[in-house]
């Protein structure tokens, strides 16, 4: 059974093994070296805040450690092939988004445990793999994903108040063994209340830039002027629904938004009434989290930790909360 950790407690370990603990498991000298995956392309709204995450507590852990970065451009396959590489250069850990699933990685995982490399995956679960080495180290730190999808559903038809009958969209990524659990989440959650549910697969070309997919969304919404609601089942994406509504002649009142994670974008479109809701799976904890459990069990023999960062709603009732949060890129 996985394990589950509170993340106060998880910090609490951190500062123990910084000030107090002698090191004992660490028998090389020179810094920790770690590769770190913050999924798509340098300056998107998600990965950015994943790779501030682990920015800070890189600065944290000083010369402690030295993290070296692998942008993914959101491909499935370019994961892996950067995994590959990273495995071939022997750090002291890899942390890796969980996309291409347990099948695609396990030959790799299993060349690194071989090797002594820590691996450990943030964003997308690797079920099967955590098991096998948990004990070695292999965390978890993101959502659960199917739960966060069926919340941000359930959560969508309340507020846009759907009934039987009525149409929504969603924009996801079902194609994908594991992350596609979150679009399926969202899915069932409609499907449950009766709520006719018309999907778009998120192609690669917008995974990797959302402005691509302003005629995607635009044809559609000019297609089906029935909708009322979107869920775009992903970062970027949520952050450019304003400008996929207003492309598409709609005004801030005239369909309900709702998609995932917060950025400086999203924050002006929920202020600006055309975004309504968002499930924020707290991205910054999915970067600052894995690079202190590598470092914990590199030093210390800690076994993998279990983490969920996600299942808070952000509206405009409680986006000043955060907002300035948002806009340093920390939310």
């Amino acid at each position: 059974m996985l394990k589950k950790i509170n993340l106060l407690l998880l910090l609490v370990l951190t500062c123990v093994a910084l000030l107090v603990l002698p090191v004992v498991a660490q028998v090389s000298e020179g810094p920790i070296v770690i590769y770190f995956f913050p999924g798509g392309t340098p300056g998107s709204t998600f990965a950015t805040v994943v790779y501030n995450g682990a920015q800070a507590a890189a600065e944290i852990l000083g010369n402690r450690v030295e993290v070296r970065y692998l942008w993914s451009d959101w491909s499935q396959q370019k994961m892996v092939d950067q995994f590959q590489q990273a495995v071939a250069a022997d750090p002291d850990g890899i942390a890796i988004m969980g996309h291409p699933g347990d099948a695609a990685y396990k030959p790799f995982v299993e060349e690194a445990e071989k090797q002594g490399i820590i691996v450990c995956s943030q964003n997308t679960t690797l079920p099967e793999l955590e098991k096998a080495y948990s004990a070695k180290g292999f965390g978890y730190v993101g959502q659960g994903l199917y739960e966060s999808g069926y919340t941000l559903g359930e959560a969508t038809i309340k507020g846009a108040g759907l009934k039987t009958g009525d149409r929504a969209l969603v924009w996801g990524l079902l194609s994908q063994p594991t992350r596609g659990l979150r679009t399926k989440g969202a899915i069932d959650a409609f499907k449950k209340a009766g709520v006719i549910v018309d999907y778009l697969e998120i192609s690669a070309e917008v995974d990797k830039d959302a402005s691509n997919g302003i005629p995607v969304i635009s044809g559609y919404l000019q297609a089906n002027p029935d909708c009322k609601a979107v869920v775009t089942d992903h970062g970027d994406l949520t952050s450019s629904q304003r400008t996929y509504f207003e492309t598409a002649g709609l005004g801030p009142d005239d369909i309900f938004g709702a998609g995932f994670d917060l950025s400086a974008p999203t924050v002006e479109s929920i202020k600006s009434g055309y975004t309504d809701l968002v499930l924020d799976q707290q991205p910054f904890l999915q970067g600052f989290l894995p690079i202190m459990q590598i470092y914990l069990t590199k030093m210390y023999g800690f076994s993998g930790l279990h983490i969920d960062t996600g299942g808070g709603l952000i509206s405009k009732d409680n986006i000043d909360l955060v907002a300035p949060l948002a806009e340093k890129g920390i939310r």
